[in-house]
């Protein structure tokens, strides 16, 4: 049973694949081991292996360990999902991403994972959790088959999930040796600051969030390539972060102010997302600039609100579906396909930032 309508869109030869080698089994290992096997060998019953593998409650923490060890000298795999026997996928995203209303991205790729789940007959369940959470208690509560995890998530709490040895794919999220699905991050980058350039724009800002989030520091790479292209140097008081603690507005508001304070203000921003495009757009508007006459923008994913606005954003559009899609496939179908998958972006021009020679 397969929905796949991203399949042809997998085969596109647009879309890169990045092929992990699959790791061996260890020695005497057999790839036909069964729960039966290992509850034989451990000496407990088939329910107590299945709660094992799947981490679920009911266990000590020792007959927990005794079984995955004996699991994995027998060469099973509790990471790969047999056909027919994944029931529940738990998609999480960060505490600070959990309002889907203030993060429409998430909001579109929940979408994607309705939909590819309702063609594998998977129950998807979303689960918002930060570092101070429990996380491996409260994934207990939810009894997942299958993991996913989207935006940004600190590098401890990825391990833990990893930790958790269930089928995980990460989606805008990436980490060495874990399966993932990103939106070409450093091409957009480029993209953007590329028909910046074509404009005729020369002091173009980029206006980041944390670099500790692994698309907004693809996307600074674009940015500076396009630079360097063009044979200019970036300029470090044209790149600016928003303040840690602070809602997306709010912290792309108080960087464009940092922006606009500089003795030679920037022509065009580049702005890490659309929210932030927008938040730093009212500012400029605030302080009597013309859009895109003073200043250019151009922003990142194409929310609705994008195309809306008073003044329409130009942007990088990110099919936000296709990545809950492909993400589910990826943990329930990852021996079959590569390990990192990278979907292309597309310029889409507004009023914000228009063709060159179109006005502004």
């Amino acid at each position: 049973m397969c929905l796949l309508n991203t399949s042809g869109f997998l085969d596109s030869p647009h879309v890169r694949r990045i092929v992990s080698p699959v790791l061996p089994f260890p020695s005497g290992g057999r790839m036909t081991v069964t729960i039966r096997d290992i509850a034989e060998v451990a000496g407990v019953s088939i329910g107590t292996v299945s709660r094992a593998l799947k981490n679920q409650r009911g266990l000590s923490d020792e007959t927990r360990r005794q079984v995955r060890q004996v699991a994995r000298e027998l060469g099973y795999d509790p990471t790969r999902l047999r056909a027919g026997k994944a029931r529940r996928l738990v998609f999480m995203v960060h505490r600070q991403h959990s309002s889907f209303s203030q993060h429409p991205f998430f909001a579109q790729v929940m979408h994607g994972v309705e939909e590819a789940c309702r063609g594998f007959g998977v129950v998807p369940t979303v689960l918002s959790a930060g570092p101070a959470d429990p996380v491996r208690e409260l994934l207990r509560l939810h009894e997942p088959d299958a993991l996913m995890a989207a935006g940004y998530f600190e590098t401890e709490l990825v391990d833990v999930l990893r930790g958790m040895e269930l089928p995980l794919a990460l989606v805008d999220l990436w980490q060495p040796g874990c399966p993932s699905v990103n939106p070409d991050n450093e091409q957009g980058g480029y993209l953007a600051t590329r028909h910046l350039l074509g404009r005729g724009h020369r002091r173009i800002a980029y206006l980041a969030g944390s670099l500790a989030h692994f698309s907004i520091r693809e996307r600074e790479r674009g940015y500076r390539r396009a630079l360097y292209d063009a044979g200019m140097l970036a300029d470090p008081d044209l790149e600016v972060t928003s303040p840690p603690g602070m809602s997306t507005a709010d912290g792309a508001e108080a960087a464009m102010r940092q922006l606009l304070k500089l003795r030679r203000r920037p022509d065009a921003v580049f702005a890490y997302n659309d929210t932030a495009a927008l938040a730093a757009i009212r500012v400029c508007q605030q302080a009597g600039l013309r859009v895109p006459e003073d200043i250019a923008f151009v922003g990142f994913d194409d929310i609705p609100e994008a195309a809306y606005g008073a003044i329409g954003l130009t942007t990088l559009r990110v099919d936000k579906e296709a990545l809950g899609r492909t993400g589910v496939e990826l943990v329930m179908q990852g021996e079959q396909m590569p390990q990192e998958l990278v979907l292309p972006v597309e310029l889409v021009l507004r009023a914000s930032a228009p063709a060159a020679g179109a006005g502004g």
